[in-house]
């Protein structure tokens, strides 16, 4: 009997897994490129499209230093996509937010998508579940109650 890692139909779905994230992130890397930015300058920049943010809140979605972070959102404020203001809740912290040009930027960027912007579109909801299901299992996570 094959071991868990050799057996084909493994092989198969890590290599199915693989290229399901290739296709997006080269789909979402071209899309951001038409729009003059990095792709993670348009991760940033989608985040912030919906509310804004500190630094630190963006850095820990994305799973990055917060240094990085700062640089991209200075670049993103140099184009006049992104502001950086006072947290209302507690002035000592500064938010980042998405200008209404940033916000339409984000908009076309989403709507220029095909594949990654709906990855899933041809499952059920109950196969989305499943997969959820599955992913969660997969990473360790307790499924939803």
């Amino acid at each position: 009997m094959a071991t868990p890692g050799t057996d084909p139909l493994t092989r198969e779905v890590v290599e199915l897994i693989g290229s399901v994230v290739a296709r997006y992130h080269d789909e979402y890397e071209r899309a951001a490129a038409e729009h003059s930015l990095t792709g993670a300058q348009a991760r940033v920049l989608g985040l912030l499209s919906l509310e804004p943010l500190p630094m630190r809140r963006i850095a820990h979605q994305l799973k990055c230093e917060p240094s990085n972070i700062t640089g991209i959102v200075d670049r993103l404020e140099a184009r006049g996509l992104v502001e950086r203001r006072p947290d209302p809740g507690d002035r000592r912290v500064k938010l980042a937010a998405a200008t209404e040009e940033g916000r339409g930027t984000a908009r076309r960027l989403r709507e220029s998508l095909d594949f990654a912007r709906e990855p899933l579109a041809e499952l059920s909801a109950e196969e989305r579940t499943a997969l959820r299901d599955l992913l969660r299992r997969m990473l360790g996570e307790q499924p939803e109650s």
